[in-house]
C-alpha cells in the first residue's frame, strides 16, 4: 500500500510539533506547512518533510495543497490568542488560513482534523465570568465568543460545515482545552487562583492527549463536519469542582452534573465517535521528564 500523506500547518508550532511527531510515527509521510522552513541542511526524519508558506496567501495555500494531494491535513496554524496580537489580526489570520486551507483539503478530496477551541464557548476570555448553562459543557451547546480568537474559531468551524457540503470530505474541529506540556504543566503552577482558570472552569489538557486525538480524527470513520472535546478527564484543582464553583461563582449551574475532579468539558462524544479518551492527568504529567518531539535528528 502506497503511504499515505499528512499535511499537517503549524508543524514547526509548540504543540503542532507533538501531531507531526506522532503521525510520523504512525508511518504517514508527514509534511509540515510553517512560516519558515528550518533549512535544506538539517537532517528531518525519513517520512518527514517541510514546507513554508504564508496560509492567508489563498494562491500559496492552495497551490501547495494542490501540488502535495494529501489524504489528511490537519490545519493547526494559528495566531493562539487574543491578548498577544491586534484583535482583527488575530481574526483576519485564522480565518483567512482556516478558509484557505479547508478549501484546498477540499479540493484534495483529503481528510482534516483542524484545531479550534474551547474559546468558541465566550467563556474564557469574556469581559465578566459567567457559569454556563450546564456542566459538564458538550458539543452541541452554544457557542457565544466575546473576543477575536474565539470569533475566528467559530467562524473556521462555519467554513468546516461548508466545505463538508461542498467537498463530502469529513473535517473534524478539535476543541482542545488549555494545552499543557510534560514536566511543565502552567496550570497548576497558579492553581490556588481560582480566577486565573475560572473561564474554562479549571480543564486543561496534555499535548500528547491532543497529538493522539488529531491521529484518531483522521483515521475515524465518520461523515460532515463534527466538533471534538481534547480535554484531560479531570480539573487541576486539588478541591471539588462543585466547591470551586461555588466558592467562585456562589452559585452551581442549574442542570450540574460534574462533582469531584471530573471535567468541566465532556469528552463522551469523542469516545463515541472518535473511540478516543484521554490518558494524562497533571498528577503524574506536571513533573513528568519526557523527550520532546523528534522532527529533525540533532548533530
Amino acid at each position: 500500500m502506497p503511504q499515505r500523506t499528512v499535511v499537517v500547518t503549524g508543524g514547526l508550532g509548540r504543540s503542532g510539533r507533538w501531531i507531526a511527531d506522532l503521525l510520523a510515527d504512525e508511518e504517514w509521510r508527514v509534511v509540515c506547512v510553517d512560516q519558515t522552513h528550518p533549512g535544506w541542511e538539517i537532517d528531518a526524519r525519513e517520512n518527514l518533510d517541510f514546507r513554508a508558506a504564508d496560509l492567508t496567501d489563498r494562491g500559496e495555500a492552495l497551490d501547495l495543497l494542490a501540488d502535495l494531494d494529501p489524504d489528511a491535513v490537519v490545519h493547526w496554524a494559528a495566531l493562539p490568542s487574543p491578548t498577544r496580537h491586534a484583535g482583527g489580526r488575530v481574526f483576519e489570520t485564522n480565518v483567512l488560513a482556516a478558509y484557505n486551507v479547508l478549501v484546498g483539503a477540499g479540493r484534495a478530496g483529503a481528510r482534516v482534523a483542524w484545531a479550534s477551541s474551547e474559546s468558541a464557548y465566550g467563556y474564557a476570555f469574556a469581559e465578566e465570568d459567567r457559569l454556563p448553562d450546564r456542566l459538564p459543557i458538550r458539543e452541541a451547546d452554544a457557542l457565544r465568543p466575546e473576543d477575536p480568537y474565539g470569533t475566528s474559531k467559530v467562524v473556521g468551524e462555519e467554513v468546516a460545515e461548508m466545505v463538508t457540503r461542498r467537498f463530502g470530505v469529513p473535517v473534524a474541529s478539535v476543541r482542545s482545552s488549555w494545552i499543557q506540556y510534560p514536566g511543565e504543566y502552567a496550570c497548576v503552577e497558579g492553581r490556588d487562583d481560582l480566577a486565573a482558570g475560572a473561564g474554562n472552569f479549571w480543564s486543561y489538557v496534555d499535548v500528547r492527549d491532543v497529538a493522539s486525538i488529531v491521529s484518531a480524527a483522521v483515521e475515524a470513520d465518520f461523515s460532515g463536519h463534527e466538533a471534538f472535546h481534547a480535554a484531560a478527564a479531570d480539573t487541576y484543582l486539588e478541591r471539588p469542582i462543585e466547591e470551586a464553583l461555588e466558592e467562585y461563582f456562589g452559585e452551581l449551574p442549574d442542570d450540574c452534573n460534574v462533582a469531584g475532579d471530573e471535567s468541566a468539558l465532556s469528552v463522551e462524544k469523542a469516545d463515541e465517535v472518535l473511540d478516543w479518551q484521554p490518558d494524562y492527568s497533571w498528577r503524574e504529567a506536571a513533573d513528568e521528564a519526557v523527550a520532546g518531539p523528534e522532527l529533525v535528528r540533532e548533530d
